[in-house]
C-alpha cells in the first residue's frame, strides 16, 4: 500500500462554523431548565440561560439541541421523539407529479403550481448588494471596517430570506398534495446528473441547447425548481400522514399517450404549453 502524501490543514476561521450540535439534551445544553417560569430558556454549560423566542410548542421529548447562526440571528433547532401521528382521513384520490419550469409542478388532473421565482424578484436588490459588497478589498472578519461587514450582512439576509422563501413554498404545496391524495407519483429523475453542466463536444465544441433540451433545462432547474429538496419534504409529509408515494421510471413519461399508450414524441407537449 503506498503511503499519500499528507496536504496542509486549512485554517478554519470564526465564520466557517455556524451551527454547534448537542447530541444529547442534558449534555452540555438543557432546553428549557426552568419549565415553571413563564419564559423559555435554553441553558449551555459555561455560558448560562438564554432567553428563547419559542413561535410553537415542543411536542414530544427533546433528544438532541443545535444552535445555528444566520447573520446576527440566532436559531435553536430541536429534535423530538413523538409517538407516531393519527394518518390522515383517506380521500380515495390518486395523482402523478411532474416537476417542471413554466410551472413548479403539474398533476395528473391538470392542476398547475405555479413557479414564485423568488430569485429573480430578488435579483435587483441582490445585485445591487453584490455590487456595494464588491467595493471592498477581501478582508478576513476580524479586519473589516463596518461599512464592509454590513455589507456582507446584507447580502447574506437577501440569500437567507430567498431560501426561506422557497422552503415555504415547498412545504405549502406538499402539505396540498398530502391533504388532497393518498397515493403520489412522481418521476424518478436523477436530480444530480441534470444539475451538471454540459459536457463540451470535442468535435464541434459546445453547441448552445436546442429549446426543451436537457442540457438547456439543467440550469434552471437547478436554481428555480429544488426538485430534491421538494421532493425530500414531500417524502417526509406522506410518511407522518400515512399516505402513500412512489418513485416511477421516467422513461417516456412525456411521450406515452395516457389514452392508448401510443409512445411517440409529437405526444409532448412543449414547455410553454404545459
Amino acid at each position: 500500500m503506498i503511503a499519500e502524501t499528507p496536504g496542509y490543514p486549512r485554517f478554519r476561521g470564526v465564520n466557517w462554523f455556524d451551527t454547534v450540535d448537542f447530541p444529547k439534551d442534558g449534555d452540555g445544553c438543557r432546553w428549557n431548565p426552568t419549565p415553571h417560569d413563564p419564559v423559555t430558556r435554553v441553558r449551555f454549560q459555561g455560558f448560562g440561560h438564554v432567553k428563547v423566542n419559542q413561535h410553537r410548542a415542543v411536542a414530544g421529548k427533546v433528544k438532541t439541541v443545535s444552535v445555528k447562526r444566520e447573520g446576527r440571528k440566532w436559531f435553536v433547532v430541536l429534535t423530538a421523539e413523538q409517538d407516531r401521528p393519527e394518518p390522515l382521513p383517506p380521500t380515495g384520490s390518486v395523482a402523478g407529479i411532474d416537476l417542471g419550469i413554466a410551472s413548479f409542478l403539474t398533476d395528473s388532473n391538470g392542476v398547475h403550481v405555479s413557479n414564485p421565482r423568488h430569485g429573480r424578484k430578488a435579483a435587483a436588490k441582490l445585485e445591487t448588494a453584490q455590487q456595494a459588497l464588491s467595493r471592498f478589498p477581501r478582508r478576513k472578519a476580524e479586519d473589516r471596517t463596518k461599512n464592509h461587514q454590513r455589507a456582507v450582512e446584507k447580502v447574506a439576509t437577501l440569500h437567507g430570506k430567498v431560501r426561506r422563501q422557497r422552503l415555504d413554498h415547498a412545504h405549502k404545496t406538499a402539505l396540498a398534495l398530502v391533504r388532497e391524495h393518498d397515493f403520489i407519483a412522481h418521476e424518478d429523475l436523477e436530480i444530480r446528473n441534470m444539475s451538471k453542466a454540459p459536457t463540451p463536444k470535442p468535435d464541434a465544441g459546445h453547441l448552445p441547447a436546442q429549446r426543451g433540451s436537457g442540457e438547456g433545462r439543467a440550469q434552471p432547474l437547478h436554481r428555480q425548481c429544488r426538485m430534491g429538496v421538494f421532493l425530500t419534504i414531500l417524502y417526509v409529509k406522506t410518511e407522518s400522514a400515512g399516505r402513500e408515494v412512489i418513485a416511477v421510471d421516467p422513461r417516456n413519461t412525456s411521450r406515452t399517450c395516457p389514452e392508448c399508450g401510443h409512445t411517440a414524441k409529437e405526444n409532448r407537449p412543449t414547455q410553454g404549453c404545459r
